[in-house]
């Protein structure tokens, strides 16, 4: 799945309806291979954000949580730390490649 679309549920404050129709917006692009969406398929794709935001939402309020709710800055922390280690890594990848190892 698109690396940007974000877990939403369970925070502290709670996602917005803008914060999930941005997501939804993401996946729809994602699926269709659109970037954009022309004047033949702007109606049916946003008809498909529309839907998924109203079903997303609805699926947060029915399910139980578990645990305290996430903190949005841990998780942005956490966020950050994973993509310095990916671009380690990666680095580390291209060192032994350069140097024929």
């Amino acid at each position: 799945m698109c690396r940007n679309i974000k877990t939403l549920y369970h925070f502290e404050p709670p996602a917005t309806e803008d914060e999930v129709r941005a997501s939804a917006l993401q996946y729809v692009r994602k699926l269709s291979g659109l970037k954009s969406f022309s004047r033949a398929n702007k109606e049916s794709c946003e008809h498909a954000v529309e839907h998924i935001t109203e079903i997303t939402l609805q699926l947060f309020g029915q399910l139980q949580a578990h645990g305290p709710p996430r903190n949005r800055d841990a998780e942005r922390q956490k966020a950050v730390e994973r993509g310095k280690k990916r671009e380690d890594q990666l680095r580390a990848r291209v060192l032994r490649e350069v140097s024929g190892g």
